[in-house]
């Protein structure tokens, strides 16, 4: 076979381990000075996912469909303490999630539990796991001093049956979030992208719910929302590859960020909706944000926004040195700012 030939969806079935070229670290590729971002730092480390995901950008990024991830750890974090020494004042948080699920391939590669065992001695940077896998058994005994936080992508049971091809059932990432939890990981919760169906308040009550039967307020590191958004020529693409979906069939708009998204007031319904689901479990402490929004929706939904970019940055150092002193010194927001400067 001609592998180059591969389409995105064919080459979910194919697997190629592939050395480091060029840059590999970046700023996440949503960021857009006219949103509210959080700042994340990427690491492509992984190319192409084994799941069906009906909203997934991938189909509509991926030059070809080879599913593929680095295997030269050594190159990968070369470039990752070269880059986080320029700033040591700063925590980087660095996801792998990016371009595919960081475990949904780690029994075929190992890839994530060699980068927490680096990552567990690097100062000012966390690493972030997400996935809508179950994958976590070949992590739970790796001694990562709490330097990786292992993150989930959850939605509604209804939401994964219709739209969430191939992934793990809610149950199935509960049960691996209650695993990770055990075995000292910091976790993270990204309720993204939030979907318009029937009962939609219902599935995200529950969901909310189901989520705090198994794990503690304590241990989550922060919390996201977002609600469904991609570029307009997707519309195609997601009713060729996914005919039974009805995800381009809600009224959406065009953001400043070449994305459609549902209108305003429905996103802030739903925002607020779940919002006020998760502030019965969580702490006061526990940091929430929201994923690509503007600053009038996070004052519609929290009553704040943060002043900057670089002032967002600075609270989740802030959140992780005030809960778990994981920066050893306490982060200095004129630093993160004056770096960064104000995004408005």
């Amino acid at each position: 076979m001609n592998m180059q030939s591969l389409n995105y969806r064919d080459g979910k079935k194919e697997f190629l381990a592939i050395p480091k070229k060029g840059e590999a670290m970046g700023v996440c590729a949503t960021l857009n000075m006219k949103y509210l971002c959080c700042r994340v730092h990427v690491l492509k480390s992984v190319h192409n996912c084994p799941f069906e995901c009906s909203y997934c950008f991938l189909q509509n990024y991926l030059t070809d469909g080879i599913t593929k991830t680095v295997d030269d750890t050594d190159s990968l974090m070369e470039e990752v303490k070269d880059k986080i020494k320029r700033e040591p004042w700063r925590l980087f948080r660095i996801g792998t999630w990016e371009l595919g699920d960081s475990l949904a391939l780690e029994e075929e590669t190992g890839q994530a539990a060699r980068l927490i065992q680096e990552f567990s001695g690097l100062e000012n940077a966390l690493l972030e796991l997400k996935t809508k896998s179950d994958c976590v058994d070949s992590i739970l005994n790796i001694d990562h001093k709490g330097r990786t936080v292992v993150s989930w992508s959850l939605n509604t049971e209804h939401v994964i049956r219709s739209e969430e091809h191939g992934t793990a059932s809610l149950e199935k990432r509960l049960e691996a979030i209650q695993k990770t939890a055990d075995a000292g990981y910091l976790t993270g919760l990204h309720f993204d992208p939030m979907i318009l169906q029937n009962d939609w308040e219902d599935g995200y009550t529950q969901l909310a719910g189901k989520v705090f039967e198994k794990i503690s307020p304590d241990r989550i590191a922060w919390i996201s929302m977002g609600s469904l958004r991609f570029n307009p020529e997707m519309k195609k693409k997601i009713e060729n590859n996914y005919p039974d979906s009805r995800l381009t069939s809600a009224e959406m708009v065009l953001g400043d960020d070449a994305k459609v998204r549902y209108v305003k007031p429905l996103r802030v319904k739903m925002y607020q909706h779940l919002y006020r689901e998760l502030i019965k479990y969580i702490r006061k402490d526990n940091l929430i944000y929201m994923c690509m929004e503007r600053w009038d929706v996070w004052d519609k939904v929290f009553g704040y926004h943060p002043d900057s970019i670089g002032h967002l940055d600075y609270l989740f150092a802030e959140s992780l040195y005030e809960r778990y002193g994981l920066t050893g010194e306490p982060p200095q927001r004129v630093l993160y700012e004056d770096n960064f400067g104000d995004s408005r």
